[in-house]
């Protein structure tokens, strides 16, 4: 993902790539909140958000991107190649197949329709490379809330699939769906 800035109803919104060093301590403390279990990083210790972000920016793989609203930190978003991480044995991954994860922060005063803006902007993100042909998630099964954010930009699930540390609902989206999904 390149710098992106666009605006939504709910402001603007910018992608930069995370720095492991400048960004762990508030990467922590949106990582470790109890709205961000399904992250599965409720007992990291500072150090432990470092490192994963420090092996990850080294990673060929994938990528992290802090999201910015209206210049503040609000969300997280990782891209990765499903080919090489996350999903390997896991399914049969096609060419231009993309993965993709994201964090909302956890505030104590939301926006209305904040969290679909931002689906939003990641996905036009990850589209905007022309190599994307498709965006690959894997949620939890247990979080429907998610499922119903995934599904209102496009995303149709596919099966369960049982991962290391859960089990998740494989979905996919095409560019097509995903353009259909946020024109109607």
């Amino acid at each position: 993902m390149s710098r992106l800035s666009t605006t939504t109803p709910v402001g603007a919104l910018t992608l930069r790539p995370v720095d492991p060093l400048t960004d762990a301590v508030l990467l922590h403390g949106w990582l470790t909140h109890p709205k961000s279990a399904f992250w599965m990083m409720q007992d990291a210790r500072l150090v432990d958000v470092e490192r994963a972000y420090m092996e990850l920016a080294a990673d060929e793989h994938q990528q992290a991107h802090l999201g910015l609203h209206d210049g503040v930190p609000a969300f997280l978003t990782e891209r990765y190649d499903p080919a090489h991480r996350e999903l390997v044995g896991l399914y049969e991954p096609e060419p231009g197949d993309v993965g993709m994860h994201f964090l909302v922060a956890p505030t104590d005063r939301p926006v209305h329709g904040f969290t679909r803006a931002v689906i939003t902007t990641v996905m036009t993100e990850l589209f905007a490379d022309p190599a994307t042909r498709r965006v690959v998630v894997e949620p939890d099964v247990t979080n429907t809330a998610v499922h119903a954010l995934n599904a209102a930009v496009g995303f149709v699930p596919e099966r369960e699939i049982q991962k290391p540390e859960k089990k998740a609902l494989l979905s996919f989206c095409t560019r097509e769906q995903f353009a259909k999904a946020v024109s109607a």
